[in-house]
């Protein structure tokens, strides 16, 4: 599958879990891949590891919550080059309850899900539009969370410090706002922007250290088994590519059917 030839796409916090099946997929359908991450090392393993597949990728080493970092990166890359599409996935945070997270946490959260989702957006405006004028299409696909539309239970979780945190699902729900907003204000233009919930697709270290607590979460998926990282990649491409040019402003859950109850 090629849908994606001749694009170019950008991935915040490409080299976690969920971003490098994200990576990978865009890659495999034709696009030519930023991979970014804070550091080097991670970043250049992702591309060292498509390249050897013969697929098209190049490292992009930024900060997303830094606005310094980020303008550096866009200036060197020339504003107008097009950037047909942008992944906001860069995510980060700890487990907690109301009672237990500071504010502190509440302000990173939001820091990275939302401000720095618009700062991206803004930043790359310009080349957005280059790519819609080049190609026809250009998208923007924000990673939200299935706790941004529901709330978690706390008894799927071994401890307070260990369960999804209130602030993650609120800053995960402000993104989804944000890709309304987005979507209604570009929509004149032909920018799509689309958001993407995730449901339960915790991390291999997770699935082996954890097993009990899988356990859990397999039983209230109707589909009865966690997400796969390599299931993320096919709606990220669906959303960038084409195929979805008449959808904008839609939030897709990938969960299982965990929000369908």
């Amino acid at each position: 599958m090629t849908v994606l030839a001749g694009r170019t796409a950008l991935v915040t916090g490409a080299t976690g879990y969920l971003g490098r099946s994200m990576c990978h997929a865009l890659a495999k359908a034709g696009a030519h891949v930023i991979v970014n991450a804070r550091k080097a090392a991670p970043c250049d393993a992702l591309v060292a590891e498509l390249e050897e597949r013969n697929l098209s990728a190049e490292a992009a080493v930024f900060d997303v919550t830094n606005a310094d970092s980020v303008a550096r990166f866009i200036d060197r890359r020339r504003a107008e080059t097009p950037l047909h599409i942008l992944v906001n996935n860069a995510a980060s945070g700890r487990g907690g309850t109301m009672e237990t997270v500071t504010d502190r946490d509440f302000a990173d959260a939001y820091e990275i899900a939302v401000i720095a989702a618009q700062r991206l957006i803004r930043g790359f405006l310009p080349a957005l539009r280059a790519a819609r004028i080049q190609d026809s299409d250009a998208a923007i696909v924000n990673i939200a969370s299935m706790y941004g539309l529901v709330s978690p239970d706390l008894s799927n979780y071994d401890s307070a410090q260990g369960s999804n945190p209130p602030f993650y699902g609120a800053a995960k729900a402000g993104l989804i706002q944000l890709t309304r907003y987005t979507a209604c204000e570009f929509a004149p233009e032909g920018i799509r922007c689309n958001a993407i919930a995730p449901g339960p697709f915790p991390k291999s270290e997770v699935q082996r250290d954890l097993p009990e607590m899988v356990t859990r979460l397999v039983a209230r998926v109707p589909m009865r088994r966690i997400g796969q990282a390599a299931e993320i990649g096919g709606p990220v491409v669906f959303l960038a590519s084409p195929v979805a040019s008449y959808v904008t402003g839609a939030v897709l859950p990938v969960d299982g059917g965990w929000t369908a109850w």
